[in-house]
């Protein structure tokens, strides 16, 4: 049995804490033993708040320190590359937040970075373990829907909690830079990670918030397969944090909703229910508490498949390539936003090929059958198609 991982944890932020909770208590051998943070004050309270040993203003004493085998790097993105070259320098093991990188070029250094070291690397994006979503994608891993032909995925919130993400150079851009890059993976997760991103057409737009960056964005993604992604984010949601995905194939289709509407809803007229769920804009009137939130968003599940694969010398099912190739895939995202125009995923593509979507066709007397469906009355109707004419009709083949 394992002896458990100890841990230092960069960045005091509210990923930072949710980070920590969940790695002190997500197999009870695992412990954060370091924190970082640039302010002396932040560092103390947030040791104070659970329980962590060593808290340091000091990036290089924290991912230096001998007590400590991994680092979870949770700074703001601009960052991330100077962290993980150090803690790669120091052997660590490391583990970071979503995005990976402001753009693919800081992306692909990283990964260089940490494939030239040798050490174990995997890219903490969450939502791609929420329970509900492994449900789903272990159903539409056994067929439950067939092909996917549409994965839809949609983050939208009244903005994040820290300056930083509200400046364009810091972060890398806005709201796809900070949301679409769970949307993507979340698509890509359904669609296939070997089913390589051809292309993407995306509307962006600053509506709101006297910001440089974007505060809203849908965006398409088309696949190899012929499948598409679609990704909705907004900065300027209103009534909290709004997390829902759809998955369509050609026999199936699957929603989840992780936030909203999820079965757990309250009422207060009171002094208020106190804190409710990250986002959340009030704590009085119609209410929709999340219960849990470390496990319904996915954190005990990714902090296991990251340490779990860490001790069976496997990749784990995110890795900093996967954060590389989501930047790719944001990147184009934003030349598109700009240029209006359906623009390529320039990226190194290690995944494999796919076939093309194809269902073989039914045929009824030489002609193609297109649709059947069941009458009110309990008869059998078919489209067919005459594939010499070219002309469509409909046949009833049974009767009540």
């Amino acid at each position: 049995m394992t002896t458990g991982h100890r841990v230092a944890v960069l960045g005091t932020g509210l990923i930072g804490d949710f980070y920590t909770a969940s790695l002190n208590g997500r197999r009870s051998v695992d412990r954060v033993e370091v924190v970082y943070s640039r302010s002396t004050e932040r560092a103390t309270a947030f040791a104070e708040r659970h329980g962590v040993p060593v808290a340091t203003t000091s990036l290089e004493e924290a991912v230096q320190h001998p007590d400590i085998d991994t680092v979870v790097v949770g700074l703001p993105n601009h960052r991330h590359e100077e962290a993980i070259a150090l803690a790669a320098a120091a052997g660590k093991a490391i583990l970071c937040t979503k995005p990976l990188a402001r753009n693919a070029e800081e992306a692909r250094r990283i990964l260089a970075i940490v494939e030239d070291a040798g050490v174990f690397h995997g890219y903490l994006e969450d939502l791609v373990y929420t329970p509900k979503t492994l449900k789903a994608l272990e159903a539409v891993r056994a067929g439950a829907v067939g092909d996917v032909l549409w994965a839809r995925s949609r983050e939208t919130h009244p903005g994040p909690h820290s300056a930083w993400f509200w400046d364009k150079e810091l972060a890398g851009g806005g709201a796809i830079v900070d949301l679409a890059c769970h949307c993507i993976e979340i698509a890509r997760s359904y669609v296939g990670k070997d089913n390589r991103p051809v292309e993407v057409m995306c509307w962006a737009d600053t509506l709101v918030h006297p910001i440089d960056a974007e505060d809203h964005a849908i965006g398409l993604i088309k696949f190899a397969s012929g499948a598409v992604g679609q990704f909705e984010v907004s900065w300027a949601f209103r009534g909290g944090m709004d997390l829902r995905d759809e998955v369509a194939g050609t026999e199936g289709t699957i929603w989840t909703n992780h936030s909203l509407r999820t079965g757990f809803e309250m009422f207060t007229s009171g002094a208020g229910a106190g804190y409710v769920a990250e986002k959340a804009e009030t704590d009085s009137g119609w209410l929709f508490p999340v219960a849990d939130e470390l496990a319904e968003y996915g954190y005990f599940e990714m902090f296991g498949d990251m340490f779990e694969a860490m001790e069976a010398g496997r990749e784990p099912v995110e890795t900093f390539y996967d954060g590389y190739v989501v930047n790719a895939i944001m990147d184009a995202c934003y030349r598109s936003a700009e240029s209006k125009k359906w623009e390529p995923v320039e990226l190194e593509w290690r995944g494999g090929d796919v076939q093309r979507i194809a269902r073989a066709a039914q045929t009824l007397d030489g002609k193609t059958v297109i649709k059947q469906e069941l009458l009110p009355d309990g008869r059998v109707k078919l489209i067919l198609k005459d594939e010499t004419t070219g002309q469509y009709e409909d046949r009833v083949v049974s009767g009540a």
